[in-house]
């Protein structure tokens, strides 16, 4: 036997996984309540010790770690305009395993700047301009940001030509200095800054989380658990040299404060005359809705489809639900264990799945030319992809999840919404995307067997 133990911190639970490479296998889960308010240790030794219980001790030959505790990595993302350089810096943090709270473009205000000191981000990302364009904003944007009262990293990635400007400027403030984000127009250059705030992640968040301990103990360094996750939807859909992939594919994790989705795919329009407007869209995409959630975030999807949809869905009345999401709120522990709780659930479930496909994939519209009339795309075309994997704790306990997976597929009442048509969907049942994405960094082959092995297939659906 060679045994590797894979750990989740996340907001709200503890997960841990036990893998045997020989097979491979998986050899047991177990998970406790994080205890951020304490030190992290205690929750994970919980978890450690249930574990235990199921399988035995074990002598792990390698540990992998990743965390979302306390929230996970909060970031503010600064650009020139808002389709593009302030789009491709809240790409990029969304790749490197971030939460982007809030975007800014153009020159900030003061106003803008007191925002910014309020959030109190971990990190900030200040992009803006091409290399050799425009400079005065990305120059302004440092000196107003330098005058904050305010301690948070700033990673700097916009136009070369204004770099030494902008560390003059910030010189005294904790700063990064890497390659542009958007160095020309349409090109999207996030590896940079993503493996920049990925370091940080390290140095500044998870010893400020009380994960120190945690790390010491690991093979390689703690990374995002969102990180994670998109190392695995990818390692799923592409392979390796080894061992062939899934194809295109997009995931939806259902999280109690956030909704994420991931597409392994290029999204390329499918129509011949189809026009692409905007940033080309990476092959590996993902988007975080921090709006919508089961629990921390449920009032969120209320506020989104609104009382009467969820009333509507639900049969439950419109003054009741709103006071079971206020319940929600304040007790994000609380299980569906009545059966009206059981079909909120299903309802607020059904709502965050369709809101966060439904941002994360692209549109379409019609534009009129000198030929007549054509469509426009803006974000990836998700129509052809046919793999559709689903997780989180509000969907893999639950008994209807081929009910809530149909909402992330196409719905002729949004026609312009760029959803797969049809797809097989499959469920993350064992809660594995994010330890294999751990294990892949050391034992991709095996990492994409298990996937393979363990996703249960729940049929094809459009």
């Amino acid at each position: 036997m060679q045994p590797v133990l894979l750990i989740d911190v996340g907001s709200t639970y503890t997960k841990v996984t036990a893998v045997d490479l020989e097979g491979p296998a998986l050899l047991g889960t177990a998970a406790a309540h994080t205890t951020v308010a304490t030190n992290v240790i205690a929750g994970l030794d919980q978890a450690l010790t249930a574990l235990e219980a199921k399988i035995g001790k074990l002598d792990f030959i390698d540990r992998f770690a990743c965390s979302s505790a306390a929230g996970g990595l909060r970031m503010v993302a600064c650009g020139l305009t808002p389709s593009l350089t302030e789009k491709a810096a809240r790409m990029a943090c969304l790749g490197a395993g971030a939460k982007v709270i809030a975007g800014f473009a153009y020159k900030l205000t003061e106003e803008d700047a007191t925002e910014i000191a309020s959030l109190k981000p971990d990190i900030l990302l200040l992009a803006g301009g091409t290399d050799g364009g425009t400079e005065a904003v990305i120059i302004h944007n440092a000196a107003l940001l330098a005058a904050l009262d305010a301690d948070f990293p700033i990673v700097l990635a916009g136009n070369r030509n204004a770099k030494a400007a902008c560390m003059e400027l910030l010189a005294g403030r904790e700063v990064y200095p890497t390659e542009n984000v958007m160095p020309r127009l349409e090109q999207f250059n996030a590896t940079p800054v993503q493996e920049q705030v990925r370091a940080l992640f390290l140095q500044r968040i998870i010893h400020a989380k009380g994960l120190s301990q945690v790390a010491e103990q690991m093979t390689t360094h703690l990374m995002p658990t969102p990180a994670a996750v998109l190392l695995a939807t990818e390692l799923l859909a592409k392979g390796t040299a080894d061992t062939p992939g899934i194809g295109e594919l997009l995931a939806v994790d259902l999280g109690g404060a956030t909704t994420d989705v991931y597409s392994m795919a290029r999204g390329d329009p499918t129509g011949a005359d189809t026009l692409v407007k905007g940033l080309p869209e990476p092959f590996a995409k993902r988007t975080v809705e921090g709006d919508i959630g089961m629990r921390y975030s449920a009032s969120g999807i209320v506020e989104t489809v609104g009382a009467a949809w969820i009333a509507r869905e639900s049969g439950i009345p419109e003054e009741r639900v709103c006071e079971l999401v206020a319940y929600l709120a304040d007790h994000p522990d609380a299980l569906p264990d009545t059966p009206e709780f059981s079909v909120l659930d299903r309802t607020l479930a059904s709502a965050a799945v369709m809101t966060a496909v439904a941002r994360h994939a692209g549109t379409v519209e019609t534009v009129y030319t000198i030929q007549g009339p054509a469509f426009a795309q803006t974000g990836k075309d998700l129509t052809g992809v046919r793999k559709l994997i689903v997780t989180g704790g509000a969907i893999i306990h639950s008994p209807w999840v081929e009910d809530v997976a149909k909402r992330a597929l196409f719905d002729k009442k949004n026609p312009t919404s760029l959803r797969p048509k049809a797809a097989d969907i499959a469920i993350d049942r064992s809660y594995i995307l994010a330890s294999m994405g751990l294990l892949s960094q050391k034992y991709p082959d095996e990492a994409l067997t298990m996937m393979k092995k363990e996703l249960e297939a729940h049929g094809t659906h459009e």
